[in-house]
């Protein structure tokens, strides 16, 4: 009889252990799905850059160095790999994109011309979706990285390859930037 009780507790036990396993698994997809979803909107952002610096260019011919400094950021931007290296370069490419915007301001016809509305009315949409793409990614990465470093998941998770996964962070560009207080001028 106590062969038994022994017997179902250890099958109970593995049963726990598999479905922690498995949890560890869900949540490490989860993951990768929404760093997907980061590479989606990325992927949409840097193809709208060339349109973008087109339209802009007929404008502001004079504003050389600005285009070619968002060009530069959007191809290193498109060549970084890893949720670290994308958040600097996507820091670097989103500054360069308000410089750009912001020649908008200072030619009106530029600013009235229905293409370039129509790209920063599209940069606009992107970046909010990658915002909410971001969070998503983040959240994921919470919950997998509370999961992994749970008991019983922390006695085997690394073992089995379960590594910490990094969030999508601000670059202290940036972060500097958030916290600033914004200066209105009338």
């Amino acid at each position: 009889m106590s062969f038994l009780i022994f017997l179902g507790l250890l099958v109970l036990v593995g049963l726990w252990l598999i479905g922690s396993y498995n949890g560890l698994v869900s949540l490490r997809q989860r993951c990768r799905q929404a760093f997907s979803d980061i590479d989606v909107q990325l992927k949409q952002r840097h193809d709208l850059v060339p349109n973008l610096v087109e339209t802009v260019k007929g404008y502001a011919a004079h504003e050389r160095g600005t285009l070619e400094e968002v060009v530069k950021a959007r191809n290193q931007a498109v060549a970084a790999h890893g949720p670290q290296a994308q958040a600097a370069a996507e820091g670097a490419l989103s500054g360069a994109l308000g410089r750009l915007i912001a020649l908008g301001e200072a030619y009106p016809d530029l600013k009235a011309n229905q293409n370039f509305q129509q790209l920063q009315s599209e940069l606009a949409d992107i970046e909010n979706k990658l915002a909410a793409s971001r969070r998503f990614f983040n959240n994921a990465s919470a919950e997998y990285n509370a999961a992994r470093e749970s008991f019983p998941a922390m006695l085997y998770s690394a073992s089995f390859g379960f590594a910490p996964q990094e969030f999508f962070n601000l670059e202290e560009g940036e972060r500097k930037a958030v916290q600033e207080t914004p200066k209105v001028q009338f």
